[in-house]
């Protein structure tokens, strides 16, 4: 095995023992198993992909000239990983260069080190590969598990790592709708600090200039009732569990968020939600707007919310 490529051990529902590659290099799968697997034979590798044991940051795949990216994960199982038939697909919008999905809560963006199979990447992967088994979509960016809305995906590299390395200057806008606890003293506000991991892969804010990620994100109560406030909030930057954090900070956690507080749960899931995405084609210029309804679970709280919007 190549040194320069590490290997990780995990346990997961989908998977009982399984082995990760990192990819650093554009090639195709064949390729590249053969180089990491120098111990095996070409007929042996051959039948780990015709026995549908490899996957590619959580999505299944066999063909041999599957084209990996730069940034990959390829997953290797001792036990085949099938795929799924996909059907109702929440798509929000389709053309040649990306998908956009409404993303449902309790879905992860992609593959993490507990859960290799149930996610967006996965979905959306075997919804193309129906098309052509030959095709793929690449990361752009993600939404935490348990927040649902706007995801967009490319479907080809080269828009990929044009939108991620300029994505905040692309992006003018990222929307989301909130629940917290509580009612808060201020209607609208600014909240701004850099945001640190600690060792459980917990993030916090420091005030101290530096010490960290800067992170800004900007709130307006639009409805509010004994209980809870219903909040408009945009973000200037996407670092981790940002709002959650901020809107912690402040003393009204996101309801559901066990995770930075101990709010309720009245909708049995985060009270968060992606409502909207705009941004400029990093290469035609043409601004792209993208929005998710608002969860009906939300409206059970506040039902007269959208006469507000």
């Amino acid at each position: 095995m190549n040194k320069n490529k590490k290997r990780f051990e995990h346990r997961s529902k989908d998977y009982k023992d399984i082995r990760e590659y990192p990819v650093n290099k554009n090639c195709e799968l064949l390729e590249f198993l053969l180089e990491t697997l120098k111990g095996q034979s070409r007929n042996s590798v051959k039948s780990i992909l015709t026995n549908h044991r490899v996957s590619v940051d959580g999505a299944p795949i066999s063909q041999y000239n599957f084209k990996l990216a730069k940034g990959d994960v390829v997953i290797i199982s001792k036990t085949p990983i099938h795929k799924k038939t996909r059907s109702n697909l929440p798509i929000i919008f389709e053309n040649d260069e990306i998908i956009v999905i409404n993303k449902p809560s309790g879905l992860l963006s992609i593959a993490s080190d507990k859960e290799k199979g149930s996610t967006a990447y996965r979905m959306l992967t075997d919804y193309v590969q129906q098309k052509d088994k030959h095709n793929r979509i690449y990361v752009v960016h993600r939404l935490d598990e348990d927040t649902s809305g706007v995801l967009m995906v490319a479907k080809n590299e080269k828009l990929r790592d044009a939108l991620q390395d300029k994505w905040n200057d692309l992006v003018s806008s990222r929307g989301y709708y909130a629940i917290v606890d509580g009612k808060l003293d201020k209607k609208s506000a600014t909240l701004s600090s850099y945001l640190k991991k600690n060792a459980q892969n917990m993030m916090y804010s420091s005030k101290k200039v530096g010490d960290g990620q800067y992170a800004v994100t900007h709130y307006k109560v639009l409805e509010e009732n004994d209980n809870y406030s219903f909040l408009d909030v945009h973000i200037d930057s996407g670092r981790k569990n940002q709002i959650r954090v901020h809107l912690g900070d402040i003393g009204h956690n996101i309801i559901g968020d066990d995770k930075y507080g101990n709010p309720t749960n009245p909708i049995k899931r985060l009270g968060l939600h992606a409502y909207e995405l705009i941004l400029k084609h990093p290469f035609t210029g043409k601004v792209l707007k993208f929005k998710a309804p608002i969860p009906k679970e939300f409206e059970t709280l506040f039902p007269n919310i959208k006469v507000k919007l």
